[in-house]
């Protein structure tokens, strides 16, 4: 932010607006499996020249890392089951596509979890974008750079939209005080 902020004749700033959010409908339509309602590949990477993809995530991880990652990033109470489920199947055959991915969640999680008010494999997609994508690092360099631009009294203002995003936010905040 500060490099780019600065060669291009933004720096100091009088104020910054980071809004966190993320556009579903790019999304869905990029072909990269962030979409667990369409069959693509099992991808997730924003950046294409980066080497690690949620396949790889899923089919390379240790059972105790695919489920610290689905808990941490994604918050998900099913984390240790889903890794299971995952780690299972993936010995049968890797798991290369997101309905795969889709599937192999349906079937670790209780019945009961199908009917929340949001789609039982939100979270588990969530959690393998944010550690490919590396989203919650991206966010601490975010705020490190607006400190280096930002002029005396300026403001910043970030729109986050879950509470992991929160929390670097709000310890920014206190830290920088």
């Amino acid at each position: 932010l500060a490099i780019f902020a600065r060669e291009n004749g933004f720096a100091p700033a009088h104020g910054i607006l980071l809004d966190l959010g993320l556009r579903s409908t790019a999304l869905e339509a990029s072909g990269k499996g962030f979409s667990f309602q369409k069959d693509e590949p099992l991808d997730m990477r924003f950046d294409p020249s980066q080497p690690v993809t949620a396949a790889s995530i899923v089919n390379d991880s240790s059972r105790d890392e695919l489920r610290s990652i689905i808990s941490k990033y994604g918050q998900d109470r099913f984390a240790g089951p889903i890794a299971d489920g995952i780690v299972s199947a993936r010995r049968k055959s890797k798991i290369a596509r997101t309905l795969e991915l889709v599937s192999v969640i349906d079937q670790s999680i209780p019945r009961a979890a199908h009917r929340g008010k949001i789609h039982f494999a939100t979270k588990t997609f969530q959690a393998l974008r944010i550690e490919v994508n590396d989203e919650l690092g991206a966010l601490a360099d975010a705020l490190k750079g607006s400190a280096e631009i930002l002029e005396t009294g300026g403001a910043l203002v970030v729109i986050s939209y879950h509470s992991l995003e929160d929390r670097i936010v709000k310890r920014f905040g206190k830290e920088s005080t």
